[in-house]
């Protein structure tokens, strides 16, 4: 009888030892939350960003309007031997560019056909290896409108959506494998086959074919192109991200540039706004440095960030001074200016800008533009 007390009584005082014991001593120590110090300077990379943008399609805009009425003077028959080609539209002849390029490092002679396009190429590429990959999210107007297309996608459908991750990752490889092949098709053509390429009726009028592949769409391209329009209502950056070849190269080129989003944690509150607001949906909360190929240095994470100096684009980090080499949004502005800028007014003032084709053989080979076959047929 005296031992069922001394057996309560010990029973007792395991539970209340149990009841006493803090509850943090049986899980794992959570860590604090950070204290957010909030941005003293208000952040104007997008207003900078999308006036870029908006200059650039205009240009574009201006550009191929005046291609156009230059090639219906040639097709109606009324040619004005003054009117001059311009030829800020072998922009978009970017195979062209590469071929040139290929001549010219060859060579050493620049080349007398679309001599711009390897101008064009050479700045884009000198913007992704200074800027990351900015001529995407800050001049191309492929680019512009494929964002404005999934802004509205999101106002429409209320969000994006994001392929899963064993389908996004060899989609993107798609425009990896295009660069690849355009570019294996390039290194083994030697320079006298790209003079004689270009040279021909086929490569004079390229960009008039170009022209009149969208001026007179069919119905499998139509097709084709309301894909990818909804597509890009859908996911961000449908094009960029899994089937731009250029992007692909301007990619590779960003991998070697100095500057790169960085993360500091010591002021960083983990509140992940970065990576959502990121359109190549890349995990910029989860990491210091950001060196992937699909970031395009839109500045968005930046922009969205609350906390002050916890996410900056910048140089590396010499010292420990804190946020050393950081580089402010106009300072991109200005570099991405004087680069375009710059080596288009080169190319102008030595005379490399305009090809050295006389209009009388446009007038012969312009209106007939569908009916030239390649060189290879």
């Amino acid at each position: 009888m005296a031992t069922l007390p001394q057996v309560e009584s010990s029973a007792g005082r395991v539970s209340r030892e149990t009841s006493d014991t803090p509850p943090a001593a049986n899980s794992a120590p959570k860590t604090p939350r950070k204290k957010l110090v909030r941005r003293v300077n208000a952040d104007h990379s997008q207003q900078l960003r999308r006036g870029f943008q908006t200059a650039f399609l205009l240009l574009n805009l201006w550009v191929g309007a005046k291609f156009y009425l230059w090639v219906r003077y040639f097709e109606s028959g009324t040619a004005s031997l003054g009117r001059a080609r311009p030829a800020g539209v072998e922009g978009w002849l970017p195979i062209a560019g590469l071929m040139n390029t290929k001549y010219w490092f060859t060579t050493g002679h620049v080349p007398v056909i679309h001599p711009a396009a390897m101008f064009l190429l050479i700045t884009f590429v000198a913007i992704a290896f200074l800027f990351r990959k900015a001529f995407c999210s800050w001049l191309c107007p492929v680019g512009t409108v494929s964002e404005y297309l999934w802004r509205a996608g999101r106002q429409i459908f209320r969000r994006n959506f994001h392929l899963p991750r064993w389908t996004d990752i060899p989609l993107r490889g798609l425009k990896y494998l295009l660069l690849a092949f355009f570019v294996w098709a390039v290194a083994n053509m030697p320079a006298e086959a790209i003079d004689q390429f270009m040279r021909s009726p086929y490569g004079l009028i390229a960009d008039v074919r170009m022209l009149n592949f969208f001026r007179y769409l069919g119905e499998t391209a139509a097709i084709v192109l309301g894909i990818l329009v909804i597509a890009s209502l859908l996911i961000q950056n449908f094009w960029c991200r899994y089937l731009c070849a250029y992007g692909a190269l301007l990619g590779l080129a960003s991998l070697l540039s100095p500057l790169r989003i960085r993360r500091t944690e010591s002021t960083c509150i983990d509140c992940a706004k970065c990576a959502k607001a990121c359109p190549s949906n890349l995990p910029v909360d989860r990491l210091i440095t950001i060196k992937s190929a699909e970031c395009t240095g839109c500045l968005e994470c930046v922009a969205v960030c609350p906390a002050e100096r916890a996410l900056d684009i910048s140089l590396p980090q010499w010292t420990k001074a804190p946020h050393e080499g950081r580089m402010p949004p106009w300072a991109i502005a200005i570099g991405i200016a004087l680069l375009f800028f710059g080596i288009v007014g080169y190319a102008k003032t030595a005379g490399h800008w305009n090809g050295e084709v006389p209009n009388l053989i446009y007038q012969q080979i312009v209106p007939h533009a569908d009916e030239v076959g390649h060189p290879a047929e």
